[in-house]
């Protein structure tokens, strides 16, 4: 949709009461699938895995095929409801959900309908100004998730305008957990960074427990975000939309605003909301038509007859509780006090939504004012420029290996940087594109006095200035000699053998 075609936000605002509800899938990274012994393309182990090749009879719907219930993902799912502060259900059963999947061989999908394994929750979310808002959780429940299919011959990428479709069933039964929020009220014109908090939170608490690799990058964590707004002073709710598979923080809070900028122009200009699903482009910063939105009753649900009920025994959940980690606003807290970050530094880190990829950084040994240095400056500007999420350009492990050649005289920042560039165009981990590009600091006194001699001799005067006690001249050869190599040389180091030169 044009820009033309949206509201004012402010206006909006002023006109219209906003409602959100936001449904996130998570996919968790056990070994094998939810309901089959294929492997996980979900766990890093198994992500680079060629496709249609991690699949078994069951994923594929063949005949006299059965299922059998992924304990571990149980497990897991029911970890996430506890943290989530949901009540985990004594009993919880499986149905079919009948739809037309082309990218699922048996054309219905396993979940759960009334019987959910996590229900009744709520989580604290906090906003770049410090207060704290309560998302209430409907439900947590298990189901499989859907393959991918891959639109050829067209100019989008899309199945619109496509010559073919490709299916690659690898994805299909990756064990997945849905948390479905009830309507969230009263976030007025922070709606958009509600949406963007609560995401991020739930990247973060899944992340901690150790269930999901969250990549949304990958498709491991990804985001359907409901709207609709009704005129103030009006009791029933508006007619929502639901943007469907949103994959980045940052694409989620922008998704929200245009959606609430979409529909007041809309029903300012005296028309209708359509119930329906809609696509997110990144590209354009807008949304545009799906399918018509299947309420509960289209999928025909009924129970699922080949598994038996989820009845967790009471050992079992008292064990995943005991097991939680910290509540992310305590973890929040607690890193800010032993990271030493001032209020503000640390408001930015969790704002940029890269409190994980610091504390996995720092982990990994390098100091929490360098991590916070590298992922909010260079690998941040690096990722607005490619349109991307700073978590899925690198990991925290190379990025702890840089800043470790940086702390230890290998590397200049600037040297860094080139780098930093290298990793994340995929030549190999810091220590191997130092060594391909030839980029460490050049620590061999002969070669720098080679260069200086060389800089003085271009420079006369400077030599004299020097020696006149004019030590700041010294600058003009030290830029000399590191524009000379390239920037490989250890500046300090130069100014030194400079000062000896001249004998100061």
């Amino acid at each position: 949709m044009a820009k033309a075609d949206l509201m004012d936000y402010d206006k909006a605002l002023e006109l219209y009461e906003v409602v959100i509800g936001l449904e996130i899938h998570v996919e968790l990274s056990t070994k094998t699938k939810m309901f089959s012994d294929a492997p996980n393309p979900a766990n890093e182990a198994n992500h680079d895995a060629a496709p249609n090749t991690l699949i078994t009879p069951v994923d594929l719907g063949l005949p006299g095929s059965l299922p059998v219930v992924n304990q571990t993902a149980v497990e897991y799912a029911i970890s996430l409801g506890l943290a989530l502060g949901c009540e985990i259900a004594a009993k919880s059963t499986f149905s079919r959900k009948n739809y037309f999947y082309p990218d699922l061989a048996k054309n219905y999908q396993i979940s759960q309908y009334d019987e959910p394994i996590a229900f009744e929750g709520s989580v604290e979310i906090e906003l770049a100004d410090g207060s704290l808002v309560q998302i209430p959780i409907e439900r947590a429940h298990m189901e499989e998730d859907a393959g991918k299919l891959t639109h050829l011959g067209g100019a989008t990428g899309r199945i619109q305008g496509a010559d073919a479709s490709l299916v690659d069933y690898n994805r299909a039964g990756v064990p997945l957990v849905e948390i479905v929020t009830k309507p969230i009220m009263g976030t007025e014109g922070s709606a958009p960074e509600v949406a963007k908090a609560y995401v991020a939170t739930i990247r973060d608490m899944v992340r901690s427990l150790g269930i999901s690799e969250a990549r949304m990058e990958r498709g491991n964590l990804r985001c359907d975000a409901n709207v609709s707004i009704r005129p103030r002073g009006q009791e029933k709710l508006g007619t929502r939309t639901e943007t469907k598979n949103v994959n980045s923080l940052r694409s989620v809070e922008r998704a929200v605003r245009h959606e609430i900028q979409r529909q007041a122009a809309i029903l300012s200009a005296g028309g209708s909301i359509t119930q329906e699903t809609r696509h997110w482009h990144e590209d354009t910063g807008t949304t545009s038509p799906g399918r018509p939105k299947s309420d509960a009753d289209d999928y025909r649900y009924f129970p699922e007859p080949d598994l038996l009920p989820i009845e967790p025994p009471a050992s079992l959940v008292d064990r995943l509780r005991a097991k939680l980690p910290e509540a992310p606003a305590i973890h929040r807290r607690r890193l800010r006090e032993a990271w030493g970050f001032t209020a503000l530094e640390f408001q930015d880190v969790v704002n940029a939504g890269l409190l994980v990829e610091i504390e996995d950084t720092v982990a990994a040994g390098a100091a929490p004012a360098q991590a916070r240095k590298w992922w909010t400056g260079e690998i941040a500007r690096l990722a607005n420029a490619a349109g991307a999420e700073s978590g899925g350009l690198i990991s925290p492990l190379h990025v702890s290996e840089l800043i470790a050649l940086v702390e230890s005289g290998k590397l200049t920042d600037r040297l860094a940087r080139q780098v930093l560039e290298g990793v994340i165009a995929g030549e190999g981990r810091p220590s191997e594109v130092v060594a391909a590009r030839g980029l460490a600091v050049v620590s061999d006194d002969g070669a720098l006095l080679a260069a200086i001699d060389e800089a003085l001799a271009a420079q006369p005067d400077v030599l004299e200035k020097l020696r006149d006690g004019k030590v700041q001249a010294a600058g003009a050869i030290i830029g000399a000699v590191m524009k000379a190599m390239g920037g490989s040389a250890d500046a300090a180091r130069v100014r030194e053998l400079v000062l000896e030169r001249a004998n100061v």
